[in-house]
């Protein structure tokens, strides 16, 4: 069994991914693990052979309710930035998505020292008392040229200062499966001196995805009546990017068509449409059933479909789980925060079945 500790975890979309990557690798095997738990309400069995959870680090506490619902026996260390490395159980790998913050020196001179003061130094101190073998990190796309791309050149010489090799890629959700426009880099750390095998690039899944991220049985949830005359144009944008139906520069009043991939879901933007913009979709008519297209009615996307949008189970976020071991309702504002916030399930399960691949017999 190979262990793993998991930082800034969410409501566990590094887990997910894990376990379903774990679970396809037996299942290629032979191993006949059975069916895959995980849906709301359940939880998910560990593989034979797979990866084992020692703890996770979050400090949300709507998140960590969400989490301690499916994932009751994982220790929470809290605040990364109050871990001890000496008090965390010995792990293979760390795993995590982090906030790109400045550094404040970062330029002047580069390495361990510069990460001081950030949430990735928290990450680094870790890494150099533990010496995973396998660093598998998140973050967002301009992390590439934040700050003139100092911010990057920092944490890949402190990568090499604490004896890793490291290999990156931007991948689009919208080519593994869900309809969404979402790009990220990943950043992958070997320790020196083991023999794992490079699991980047990763190739595409498929073109992009072309289906709506609207699903039809959401009708009628969160209907907002906008004026007809809102819609100005159309811009089409060529492929299956998604149709932008006016000219509205703010997040909260862009409107889109349900046609081609989503906008990426946002966590903490204000207004209706800002975390998932707004969406013109076909109505029941109420008679015989058959869609009807009305062009005021117009909707955010509901927390489900955000869920489906980052290949969550349904329903994943609708309950937490309080210290007592009681039910706890989250509301619609967290279900957005979280998901927008959260990672896309099913690019983690396919970078994980390329580590499994190329590492797994070296444990």
């Amino acid at each position: 069994m190979i262990k793993y500790f998991s930082m800034f975890s969410g409501v566990g979309g590094f887990e997910i991914g894990i376990q379903r990557a774990c679970f396809k690798n037996e299942e290629q095997e032979g191993e006949g693990v059975g069916v895959e738990k995980g849906l709301c309400g359940e939880q998910f069995n560990e593989c034979s052979n797979g990866f084992s959870c020692v703890g996770f680090s979050e400090v949300d506490k709507y998140a960590v309710s969400v989490y301690r619902k499916h994932f009751p026996n994982h220790k929470n260390y809290g605040d990364a930035t109050k871990i001890n490395p000496d008090k965390l159980p010995d792990f293979q790998m760390l795993c995590g998505g982090f906030l790109c913050q400045s550094f404040s020196i970062a330029g002047k001179r580069l390495g361990f020292e510069d990460t001081r003061g950030t949430l990735f130094f928290d990450i680094a101190r870790i890494i150099k008392r533990k010496k995973p073998q396998i660093v598998f990190l998140e973050n967002v796309k301009g992390l590439l040229s934040h700050d003139n791309g100092k911010t990057f050149a920092t944490i890949l010489a402190t990568f090499d200062e604490l004896g890793y090799n490291v290999e990156w890629q931007v991948l689009n959700s919208k080519h593994y499966g869900v309809p969404q426009n979402r790009e990220r880099v990943f950043i992958i750390g070997h320790l020196r001196g083991t023999s794992g095998l490079q699991v980047f690039p990763l190739g595409q899944d498929g073109e992009e995805f072309s289906e709506s991220p609207v699903e039809s049985r959401e009708e009628g949830e969160r209907v907002f009546n906008y004026s007809a005359n809102t819609i100005s144009q159309r811009d089409y944008k060529g492929g299956n990017q998604l149709i932008q139906l006016n000219k509205s520069v703010h997040s909260t009043n862009s409107l889109y068509s349900v046609d081609g991939v989503s906008r990426c879901i946002r966590a903490n933007a204000g207004g209706k449409g800002a975390k998932t913009g707004l969406y013109i979709t076909p109505c029941l008519d109420g008679g015989n059933g058959q869609a009807v297209e009305f062009a005021n009615r117009i909707r955010r996307l509901t927390p489900r479909e955000c869920e489906r949008l980052q290949s969550f189970p349904d329903d994943w976020t609708k309950y937490g789980m309080n210290e007592k071991g009681e039910g706890v309702v989250i509301s619609d504002t967290q279900h957005y925060k979280m998901m927008g916030n959260a990672i896309t399930v099913n690019v983690i399960q396919k970078i994980m079945e390329q580590i499994i691949k190329s590492r797994l017999n070296d444990y």
